[in-house]
This record gives C-alpha cells, sequence and structure tokens, in this order.
C-alpha cells in the first residue's frame, strides 16, 4: 500500500493557494490505518518511549493507537482552557498570529522518554511548541513521529537535533 494512494489533496483549501493534504481519507480505511500505525511503531519501538504525547486534535488520532501498541501512556496537548488540573502552557506563532497550548502539569515524570506523535509536519512551530511544553515538565523528547511531512515548508530544520520519521513526504 502506498500511503499517497490514500490521501486526498485537496487544492485551494482552506484558502487560495494550499494544496490541503486529507488523512480522512487513510484513517478510513482499515488497513491503511493499520499501517500507519504499524509503521509509526516500527519506528518507536525501540526507542525506550515511556509516554506517547499528541497535540490536539489530529495528533490524538495517530498519539493513542501508537501508545496503546507501544504499551505505554497517551498524553494530550489541547488548546488554552480545555485540560482540567493544573496546567504549564506556551504561546507560540502561527502564520497571522499566536496561539497557546498547555499540558498537565504532572503528566510526565522528570526524566521519562517522549515520542510525540502527529499527522502532520509542516513549519515545525506547533511541534516545537508541544517539544518545549514536554522538555518544561521534565520529559526528554526521544522522537517525533509523523503521517505526513511538507518537505518545503524545512519543520525538520525548526525542530534541530530531534530524531524524526514521517510516513509519507510532500513538495507541497
Amino acid at each position: 500500500m502506498e500511503y499517497k494512494d490514500s490521501i486526498r489533496i485537496i487544492d485551494g483549501f482552506p484558502k487560495e493557494g494550499i494544496s490541503f493534504k486529507d488523512i480522512t481519507t487513510l484513517i478510513k480505511d482499515g488497513e491503511g490505518l493499520r499501517k500507519a500505525v504499524d509503521d509509526l511503531v516500527e519506528f518507536l519501538k525501540d526507542k525506550e518511549i515511556d509516554v506517547v504525547v499528541g497535540p490536539e486534535a489530529r495528533g490524538f488520532i495517530f498519539g493513542v493507537p501508537v501508545a496503546y501498541a507501544l504499551g505505554v501512556g497517551f498524553v494530550p496537548v489541547r488548546k488554552k482552557g480545555k485540560l482540567p488540573a493544573e496546567t504549564v502552557k506556551i504561546e507560540y506563532s502561527l502564520e497571522y498570529g499566536t496561539d497557546v497550548l498547555e499540558i498537565h502539569k504532572d503528566a510526565i515524570k522528570p526524566g521519562e522518554r517522549v515520542a510525540i506523535v502527529d499527522d502532520l509536519l509542516a513549519t515545525g512551530g506547533t511541534i516545537d511548541a508541544v517539544a518545549k511544553l514536554v522538555e518544561q515538565v521534565g520529559g526528554e523528547v526521544a522522537a517525533m513521529g509523523f503521517a505526513i511531512e511538507l518537505t518545503e515548508l524545512n519543520g525538520r530544520e525548526k525542530l534541530g537535533n530531534y530524531e524524526i520519521s514521517s510516513l509519507v513526504q510532500y513538495d507541497i
């Protein structure tokens, strides 16, 4: 199975000039979803992961089954005001403005090895913020896994020396 055969491309969404990579066609296919999760698990299985972290909302789609397969827990990173207990937050830049992400302060024990899993690596801004949150609460980012990577946006460069894997790459 080729991932690109299972990912729908929608030109002009959400605005003109964007070529949107739609994972809903991949995840609705049982074989495609299983392969994606299995391939992410294969990348992470020897990294001594203690917990998987995924940002809202599509990071949950891949992060939870990856955590399950690894036999570890899952920690959600959410937008401001969505988590009920004490949180640590970070403000980060978007294309037009800023946003805030939060993680529960007690979600990760100091020294735990963390895998960050998400659907997409684009500019790296959101994932960089997630990594900083993990490190603020004492976790060590051991690896990052993505379903899709938009290589022309240079997200890997923004993320520095983290070990990164993506299942499929697009030039945009």
